[in-house]
């Protein structure tokens, strides 16, 4: 098959339409099905916490400078092992540890005191739980282990009853632009598999002759006459 120009490539999608929206529909309804049925909604939780120091009236500059070293190992502390066992037992609930631990993330912001911690979850009210559970024995431990108190609440975990994992909208648009896609390779595919010859151009294209005649396709479709004749 030799090269398309853009108007044949066009002219070609436009003859394969109804198979194109065919194989969109197609993937479409796949990503209604996956999205709704398959994805299971995990929610997520989270809790701000800042580093400050209150044991005298007035924040040193060493104070600040300590708090922002302590930041990285607070983050790694908040999400240990001992802290979420003890987490879960406090909490009185059947989960793994590690699988917990996974659903943890401690970011610090950028040149800041403040770490949040976010718990994912698939029960909504158990992220919240856990977040709030965590920033607790977060900030016993971090005062049995340094002796320090510096960890302070800024904003409690609330239940989000929004799934953190399901855009179904977004899910299904991508499904749709897939769908689309293996489309379009598919008549390509097609079209270059395909190496009849169907008008009299692609004769003249194919061979570089002129086309003298051409016969007309004809219908031989044998109808009866008012006489009760053929014709």
């Amino acid at each position: 098959m030799e090269e398309l120009d853009l108007k044949e490539l066009l002219t070609l999608f436009w003859n394969k339409k109804i198979k194109i929206l065919l194989i969109v529909a197609i993937f479409m309804l796949i990503g209604v099905i996956y999205t709704v049925g398959f994805v299971t909604p995990m929610y997520t939780s989270s809790t701000t916490l800042v580093l400050a120091n209150t044991a005298s009236d007035k924040i040193t500059t060493s104070d600040i400078t300590l708090n922002s070293n302590l930041v990285a190992t607070y983050s790694e502390l908040a999400k240990s092992k001992k802290v979420v066992t003890k987490v879960i037992s406090n909490l009185g609930i059947d989960v793994d540890v590690e699988k917990v631990r996974k659903n943890i993330t401690v970011t610090s912001r950028k040149n800041t005191e403040v770490i949040e911690i976010s718990v994912t979850n698939e029960y909504a009210t158990n992220s919240a739980k856990i977040a709030n559970e965590i920033a607790k024995v977060f900030s016993e431990e971090v005062a049995d282990i340094y002796n320090i108190n510096n960890i302070h609440v800024v904003d409690k975990a609330e239940v989000d009853d929004i799934p953190s994992n399901v855009n179904h909208l977004k899910d299904i648009i991508m499904f749709i632009f897939i769908g689309l896609v293996a489309a379009i390779l598919y008549v390509i595919i097609l079209n270059m598999l395909d190496t009849t010859i169907k008008t009299a151009e692609e004769v003249e294209k194919q061979f570089k002759i002129p086309v003298l005649v051409s016969i007309p396709l004809y219908s031989f479709d044998v109808e009866k006459a008012k006489g009760g004749r053929k014709k």
